[in-house]
C-alpha cells in the first residue's frame, strides 16, 4: 500500500496515465495528475478520484515541453504534499512520417515531450527523493523503445532514449532507496490508438473491427490489447517492496510483440 505517499503522473487525464493514476490512488497515494482537457471534465475527474479512493488529488496543467512548467509542477507537488515520492513519466505524443519528409518542428516537439520532459522531471524530483531516502521513478516507454517501426523516427528515438535515461538514473541511485525502471507497453486501446484505428478503417475502406484486428495482427501476437489498468498494476508493483531490487529494468506489457 502507498498510504502517505505522493505520486505525480504526467499525461494522466486519459488513457494509460489515467489508468496508472487510478491504480495508485486505489493503493492510497495522493496524486498530482498532469494533462490537458476541458477544465470542467478535469475538475470532475479530480473530485471523482479523491472521493472514490479517499485521497487528495490536484491537477497541474503544466506543458511538458516547457522545462520551467515542469519545475513549477514539482514545486506545486512539494508545497501541497511535502514531498514527491513517485514520479511517473507517461506524457507522450506521436507524429508519423518518413524521415525525409519529417517536419523538423514535429521532431523537436516529440523529443521535447517524450524524452526531455522526463529528464527535467527526474532532474527536479530526485533531490526531494534523496532527502527522504525513498522514491520511485517509472518511465512509460514503449515496445518502440526496444524495436523500431517505419515512419515513427522521432517516437522510436525518444523511447529508445528514455530507456537509456532510465538505466543511467538507476545506476546513479543504485545504493539508495530510489529506483528507476521503464514499462514498455505494446498496443493499448487508448483514445489515441482508437483514433489511429478509425483513420485506418477509413483509409482502407474496412470496418473498425477489421482495422483493429489488422493493427494487432501486424505486431502483437496475443491479438489482444493491453489495458491502462494492467499498465497501472505493473507501475504499482514497481512501487512495492517486492521491487526494491528491480533497478534499470524494462518490463514489457506487449502481448509478445518484442518476443518475436
Amino acid at each position: 500500500m502507498l498510504n502517505g505517499k505522493t505520486a505525480l503522473v504526467t499525461g494522466a487525464t486519459s488513457g494509460i496515465g489515467l489508468g496508472i493514476a487510478q491504480t495508485l490512488a486505489a493503493q492510497g497515494a495522493n496524486l498530482v495528475i498532469n494533462g490537458f482537457g476541458e477544465p470542467a471534465a478535469i475538475e470532475a475527474l479530480t473530485k471523482e478520484l479523491a472521493q472514490r479512493h479517499g485521497v487528495d488529488v490536484v491537477h497541474s496543467g503544466a506543458d511538458m515541453a516547457r522545462p520551467a512548467d515542469v519545475e513549477a509542477m514539482v514545486a506545486q507537488c512539494v508545497e501541497r504534499f511535502g514531498s514527491i515520492d513517485i514520479a511517473v513519466n507517461n506524457a507522450g505524443i506521436q507524429y508519423v512520417s518518413p524521415i525525409e519528409d519529417f517536419p523538423t518542428e514535429q521532431w523537436d516537439r516529440v523529443l521535447a515531450i517524450d524524452l526531455s520532459a522526463a529528464f527535467h522531471l527526474m532532474r527536479v524530483a530526485l533531490p526531494h527523493m534523496r532527502t527522504r531516502g525513498w522514491g520511485r521513478i517509472v518511465n512509460i516507454a514503449s515496445a518502440h523503445g526496444l524495436v523500431a517501426s517505419t515512419t515513427k523516427a522521432a517516437y522510436v528515438a525518444a523511447k529508445h532514449g528514455l530507456i537509456g535515461l532510465t538505466k543511467v538514473a538507476a545506476l546513479e541511485t543504485a545504493t539508495t532507496g530510489i529506483t528507476c525502471n521503464a514499462v514498455c507497453p505494446g498496443w493499448v486501446l487508448t483514445p489515441l490508438v482508437q483514433k489511429q484505428i478509425d483513420e485506418g478503417a477509413l483509409r482502407d475502406g474496412v470496418s473498425v473491427d477489421e482495422a483493429k484486428a489488422r493493427l494487432l495482427a501486424a505486431k502483437q501476437p496475443s491479438l489482444e490489447f493491453a489495458t491502462p489498468e494492467q499498465i497501472g498494476g505493473v507501475v504499482a508493483f514497481l512501487c512495492s517492496p517486492a521491487a526494491d531490487q528491480i533497478r534499470g529494468a524494462t518490463l514489457s506489457v506487449d502481448g509478445g510483440w518484442t518476443a518475436q
